[in-house]
Order: structure tokens, then sequence, then C-alpha cells
């Protein structure tokens, strides 16, 4: 017996083998696989990339991927020789159920490029399931005058398997009495009739047992049993019959419990208690039994639990309607259960990519599939994005999607974008699933670093200390990281004459610049640096910003007298006619300021005088006129202090002395000042130049103003009695005014100063007047000035 268990299971697993190498090759064009249910793990399924035609290499570096459905993997793929292998051991009664063929789909999912390959496993039954009836004992109560031919249902087996391994036939034994029909229902299930064969007598045999065999078309095939009780009754005539021999509800999955579903009738003509009916479920299965409850008094089939149409969409319940005597009538209900929307979409995620970098074309983000296990337009599906954001959903095969990017992204403009995937069915009312990715946009040195200003004007006072700091730039780059930190430097200077680099310096982390030495506003007033920003992207860019430094001036040059000369030679002596009227011009003191602004604003001030309120200083020009009129008890020698004194904070001054002789007339022999008399003992010519200059100036001008009289009254004189007079014709200058004896300067006069550095003897002299010729050249002869201050 041994032996031949172990031939037959032999010949079993040939016979397997031939099929599954059969419907392998049968379904190779249509890219299905197939293998034996409960094939041990790690089985291989076939040679993916022989089956592509892709090198075995080729599978890793497209990233090869099994996407199945739902959340058990079965199948798993090696990269290394492009094999499929089972991944567990196969049931197919737990994956399909009742369900031929059962077909497990899966998708090859390959990037660079994208491309989704659809399999399909089929799994082949075996016959690894015995046929079980429902109940293993079954009692039957037949009225002993029952006609032959009667047709008695009994209870019927359920054999898990599939096809010829499916339950096939029954049998009955002993069968003498009765043999058993095998028939089907709608569903494919079939079911055993018991059939009278041959009239019963209670009185020889009042009750039968029956062996109720249940055969599969399994090799070998495999059995189930179940006894069958036969009682003969007396005669009770009349069995139960109900109204319908078939009902059909249809009835919504949501439906609450305890609703009822639909009433069942039967009637028995009998009376008494041989008509009285109750209700009962015949052969129900425990689903049926959870899932329905029947009144046994009304008939009335509620719901005990809630339906659900993804899991089982139809129900046959057995109802059988006995009566007192014990005889009994059958009906079948079906049960249509009707799908409404109460499953929203699901999305499953195969693969994110980020961050992405910015400025790449269309970029594949997501890979993702939906699915709704609804039927009809309850599954069927929708699915979007906001339209703001600069992606794409594009669909694929089998409910796949890839989310892309449409164009290049700015990741300046925005780093993150969160999308909300909104898969949505086409059911009333409609259900929805968001899904929500967030994406990382990683940086690109596309920015160059931009100043807060291109000009920047900078002040530092004169005379600073040495490594001052005198401002800041600033660069701000709109990248990330290193692509952001900035660094600063001083560009070379346009004018290639400044010496830059020991005037300012730059700070390369934070812009600040510093004056590296102490600047000087007389030296230098003003200059421009340019000053240049990089970030640490590579490559590096950079930008560049003009800094303009103004130097600032301090009051640190105090006033220098030009006109009259304190070099320490002779002193200068002012000539004064005593018919000088209030007003009179002595002179004008000459001051420069080496500084600017107030600082260079000079004014000045008589500080000591000989006689006070005689002579007075205008204090914005420096003219030194008399005060009044003089007279004949005025000293002739005066001695003036005038100071001449800045507008600058702290204000700086300077003195200088004049020396004023009063004369009654240029003719007059100069008069030296006791305390001078020295320094004219030293024969110095300037004084005596000067006072010649004067004295031909004013003789010049007098000289010319009779000239004019005496012409204007010739010609008047001419023009009435008809002659004329003769005089001396030539041009005389018209810018020669008397002045009343306010002085013996022209209204408008020029200073020419001209000084010389060196020691010795300063000089001065008055060039501008129009004087004669011989007066002028015998001046210029005597000129030979190495300080000097011209006047006219």
């Amino acid at each position: 017996m041994e032996a031949r268990g172990d031939s037959f299971l032999r010949q079993r697993q040939v016979l397997f083998l031939f099929v599954f190498l059969g419907v392998s090759l049968a379904e190779s064009e249509s890219r299905r696989y197939s293998v034996v249910e409960e094939t041990e793990r790690g089985f291989l399924i076939a040679n993916l990339a022989k089956d592509l035609g892709l090198g075995v290499g080729e599978l890793a570096v497209r990233g090869a991927q099994v996407v199945s459905k739902g959340n058990r993997q079965h199948i798993q793929l090696n990269h290394q020789n492009g094999d499929l292998l089972l991944h567990e051991k196969l049931d197919r009664e737990e994956l399909c159920g009742p369900t031929e063929p059962c077909v497990l789909h899966f998708q090859i999912l390959l990037q660079n490029p994208l491309q989704f390959i659809t399999y399909e496993l089929q799994v082949i039954d075996v016959n690894d399931h015995s046929p079980v009836f429902f109940e293993h004992e079954m009692q039957l109560k037949l009225l002993e005058n029952t006609p032959p031919g009667t047709i008695i249902p009994l209870g019927n087996a359920e054999d898990l398997d599939v096809g010829r391994n499916s339950l096939q036939n029954y049998t009955v034994t002993p069968n003498s009495h009765f043999h058993v029909l095998t028939r089907s229902r709608r569903d494919g299930r079939k079911y055993p009739l018991l059939v009278l064969d041959k009239a019963l007598d209670r009185e020889e045999q009042p009750e039968l047992i029956l062996t109720l065999t249940a055969l599969d078309g399994g090799s070998p095939p495999r059995s189930g049993i179940a006894q069958v009780h036969i009682v003969v009754l007396d005669i009770n005539d009349n069995a139960p019959e109900f109204t319908q021999s078939l009902y059909e509800v249809q009835v919504l999955e949501n439906s609450p419990i305890n609703s009822v579903l639909v009433t069942v009738s039967a009637s028995d003509l009998d009376t008494g208690n041989l008509g009285t009916v109750s209700y009962a479920f015949f052969h129900a299965s425990e689903e049926i039994r959870k899932t329905f409850q029947l009144n046994p008094i009304t008939g009335d089939i509620q719901l005990v639990k809630y339906l659900n149409y993804e899991v089982m969409n139809t129900y046959e319940v057995d109802i059988e309607a006995k009566d007192g005597g014990g005889l009994s009538g059958k009906t079948t209900v079906i049960v249509q259960v009707v799908d409404v929307n109460d499953n929203p979409p699901e999305l499953t995620l195969s693969s994110i990519a980020s961050p992405i970098p910015e400025n790449s074309p269309e970029t594949v983000v997501a890979v993702f599939s939906v699915s709704d296990p609804d039927s009809g337009d309850n599954g069927r599906i929708m699915c979007s994005i906001e339209s703001n954001l600069p992606f794409n959903l594009k669909p694929s095969e089998e409910n796949f999607y890839t989310l892309v990017t449409n164009g290049a992204l700015d990741r300046e403009s925005q780093a993150e974008y969160n999308i909300t995937i909104t898969v949505s069915d086409l059911g009333t009312p409609r259900l929805k699933t968001q899904h929500n990715i967030t994406v990382t946009v990683s940086d690109v040195n596309d920015n160059a670093p931009a100043f807060s200003q291109t000009t920047y004007t900078l002040r530092v006072r004169e005379n600073n200390s040495p490594a001052l700091h005198i401002g800041t730039v600033s660069a701000t780059d709109r990248d990330a990281g290193a692509n952001a930190q900035v660094t600063y430097s001083l560009l070379p200077p346009r004018d290639p004459h400044l010496p830059l680099a020991s005037l300012v310096s730059i700070n390369a982390d934070n812009g600040q610049l510093f004056a590296l030495r102490s600047l000087d506003y007389e030296a230098l007033q003003a200059f421009e640096v340019r000053v240049g920003a990089a970030d640490r992207g590579s490559p590096a860019l950079s930008s560049q910003a003009l800094v303009r430094v103004l130097v600032l001036d301090d009051n640190d040059n105090a006033p220098f007298v030009l006109y009259p000369l304190q070099n320490g030679s002779a002193p200068c002596t002012e000539l004064v006619p005593r018919a000088a009227e209030a007003g009179y011009l002595v002179t004008k003191v000459v001051a420069v300021d080496g500084d600017s602004g107030q600082n260079a604003w000079l004014s000045f001030q008589l500080l000591k005088a000989t006689e006070p309120g005689l002579f007075g200083v205008w204090a914005h020009n420096g003219e030194v006129r008399t005060a009044r009129l003089l007279s004949e008890r005025d000293a002739v020698r005066h001695r003036l202090l005038v100071l001449v004194k800045d507008n600058g904070e702290p204000p700086l001054s300077a003195s200088v002395t004049l020396h004023v002789l009063l004369v009654d007339g240029f003719s007059q022999p100069y008069l030296p000042l006791p305390d001078v008399a020295a320094a004219e003992a030293r024969a110095d010519p300037l004084t005596v130049y000067l006072v010649i200059a004067l004295a031909s100036v004013s003789s010049l001008f007098l000289c010319s103003a009779l000239a004019f009289v005496a012409v204007r009254l010739c010609r008047r004189s001419g023009a009435a009695s008809g002659g004329g007079c003769a005089v001396p014709e030539g041009h005389f200058p018209g810018h020669l005014v008397d002045v009343s004896g306010a002085g013996t300067l022209s209204q408008s006069y020029q200073y020419e100063v001209c000084l010389a550095g060196g020691t010795g003897t300063s000089e001065f002299k008055f060039l501008k007047p129009i004087i004669p010729s011989g007066l002028e050249r015998e001046i210029k002869e005597n000129s030979n000035c190495r300080n000097s201050f011209v006047f006219s």
C-alpha cells in the first residue's frame, strides 16, 4: 500500500509539472506566468531579464522593482541574475476563493526611462481539499406512502478546490431504496437529490441509515461522507408549500442592522399540529448564519451583520418550512448586495524623488498607483493636484500616475512645495482621498551677490586715527548654503596713481571698511573705491559697487596773512594824507586759510591802535579805513594790530601789525618811524619804491584830470567862438576817477600775490595801475622780489 501511495504521488507531481509547463508556454505571449499552489518559497517562476531582452546588469541600473496590489509581496526579483522567485507559499483558496482562474496581477516598474510592464501570475489549483458536508448527520422523515420517484433534497458538501478538483458527484450506500442525483446551482456548486426508487414500509423497516459520499475529480479523488438517517412516518398527507419556489431580493450594502430583508411564507393544508409551520435555515453555512437571522414563526429574514459588496455580492439561502407532522418544504432566497460608494479611493506611493535640483527640465518627482474596490462609477477614479503648482500628473498603465515638473523650478522663488494629491471616485456622494507630498528644491548657484546700493558715500573726518571703521557695504545672495556665503574684496582702482592699498582695507567677511592711515583734507579731499562681492559657489558669481569716500575738513590750519608781509624784514608803512575824509582806504589786509567751508571763512578785527577810534577794519574784507576826519592834533605815526580769525570750531587766528604815517601830502619827505629806523638804515628799497609809485600814480591822475578839464573847456569855448584850441591828443586811461579825497586808488582793484619759498627779504610791488611806461619800467626794475603782492 505504501509503495502504491508513493507511486501515485510521483505521478501526481509529474502531472502538475506538465500542467505548469503547458500553461507557462501557452501564456508567455500574454505576459502570464503560472505556478502551482503550495509550491515552496524561492521557486523560480521565470527569468525576467531574458523575457525582456535585457542584460542582467540593466535591471539593477534601471531600478527594476516588483509592484503588487495590496500590502503582501508574493513575488521577489533577484537583481543579480534577473530571476523572478516565489516569495512565499501560495494558497489558491485563500487568494481567490472560488474564482477561477486565479490570477495575481503585478507590474514591473523600470526607471531611466520610466516603463511599466504588466504581468499576471496564475495560481494553478491542486487537489488539496476534500469535500466537507456542513452536517455530518442528516435526519429525514418520509411518509410511508411516499411514492417512488420522490426527490428529497439533501445537504450539500463543499470543496474549496476548483475545476476538476472541485466536488463532482454524490453517491449513496446502501442503495436498495434510493439513488442520488447530482445537480448544479447557478454558482456552479453541486448539490445532491435523494430519489426514492422503491416504496417504503414503516412496519417492515421504520428507519434507514444511508451513507452519502461526495467525490471530487482530483487524481486521486478525495471524498467526504455524511450519515443520512431516514425515519419512516405514518401518513401525513400534506407537506408545507412556499408561495414562491425562489425569492430574489436586492439589498444595499449599507443597510442597517436588524432591517427585514424579505419575508418567506409557506402553508400546510393539514390541520392541528400537522398544519403548524415553522421556518428554519436549511443547511446554511456559517457565513449565512452570521449575516442573517430567520424568525421561525413569521418567516422574516433580518440582517444581523453589515454587508460588504466588495467581500461578497450574492447570498443564496435555503429555507425549510416544517409542519407538526415532520413534513417540510423548501425554498431558496437569493440576496443580491447592491454596491454603494462606501470605499474611498486608495493611493499607493511607489517612489518619490526629493530634493530635486532647481533649473532642471521636466523631472519625475513621484510614481504612485490608485485603486477603488467599489464597482461601476463608484470605482472610477479621478486624480488631480492644485492648479497653481508647477507640476503635472501624467497617467500611465494600470492606474499608475507619475508626478512630473512642468518646467525648471526656482529655489529662490519657492524652496519647498507641499503637493496635495486628491483622488476621488465618481460615485454619489463622491469620496476622495488626499495624500500630501513635500518636495524640496536644492540650490544651484544662479544668483550673484547683490549690493544694497550701487554707490555708497562714506564721510570721514581728516586727521582720523589709523584703522578707523569708516563704513560698511552689504551684499546679499538669494542662493543658499555655500552659494550664499559672500566674500568682500577691494578691486583695483581706476586711477593707477591712487595708493589704495595704503588708504583703506575691507573685512572680507562682513564688508566693513577701515581707513589705514590718517587722512589730510588739504592733500586728498575724496577718492573712489570699487568693492567686489563674490559667493562661494562653483563657479563663483560676483558683483561690484562703488564706494565714494569724502574727507571732511577739520579746522587744522590757522589763517595766513599774505599782505602785509610778516617775515621779519622792514615793516610796511602806509601813508595817509591828513586831508583824507572819513572812510578813506588806508590799506587792505589779505589773508588765506588752507581749510575749506566755514573753517576758511575769515573775519578781521582791530585789536589795538595807537589812537582808538581813528581807524577801523571791515570785518569781512579786511579793508582798513579812516573812521573820521584827521586833525592836526592826531599823532603822525600810528601802529595798528589786526586779528584775522577763521570760523572753525575751535577758531584759529593770526595777527598782523600795520604802521600808518600821516602826511600833509605825498610830496612831504618820508618820515621814518623811530622803531624802524634801523631797518631803513639797511637800505631796504621797498619803502622808497612804494612812495615813488604812489606819487607817480597820483601825479599822473592829477595831470590827466587837468588835461581832461582843459580839453572840455577848450571845446566849449571853440564851439562858442567858432574856433578851437590846440591840446595834446592821445588816449587817457578811462578807468581812473577822482575819489574826492577818499584815496588815490581806483574804484576797482585787484591783488596779485606772489609768494616764494626760502629765506631772505620779502618784497611786494604794485603793478596794475595805468601809469606812464617810463615810470612803470622804473618800478619794474626795482621789483626783484621773492615774495610779492600786486594790487591794481
